[in-house]
């Protein structure tokens, strides 16, 4: 992950709870490629997700739901403010990763 990356990030979810903030920063700054900004994030969170679902009804989990869930909206906002033209295909890959999870 780039330092331009970081700050991206960090400016998007600066008014998130710090235990959520956390979990995102943590999981984008481990797996996140400097190529990609919203493809890296996609994955992380589809990624994330599919822990989540090895275990069901486990509250322990929801942090790890709630971050799943912003990164990969996030990896939308990054997509339409990066490369707008490119959104709705993003948006139906991104879909199509995660329809198999959750």
């Amino acid at each position: 992950m780039t330092t331009e990356q970081v700050r991206w990030l960090e400016a998007h979810i600066g008014a998130a709870p710090p235990a959520l903030r956390s979990r995102i920063l943590e999981r984008a700054l481990a797996q996140l490629p400097a190529d990609d900004l919203a493809l890296g994030l996609a994955r992380t969170g589809e990624q994330l997700l599919r822990e989540v679902e090895q275990h069901p009804g486990d509250r322990r989990t929801a942090l790890d739901l709630l971050a799943a869930d912003a990164l990969i909206t996030l990896s939308l906002l990054a997509q339409a403010e990066l490369t707008p033209g490119g959104l709705d295909d993003f948006a139906v890959e991104v879909l199509r990763a995660t329809s198999g999870a959750a």
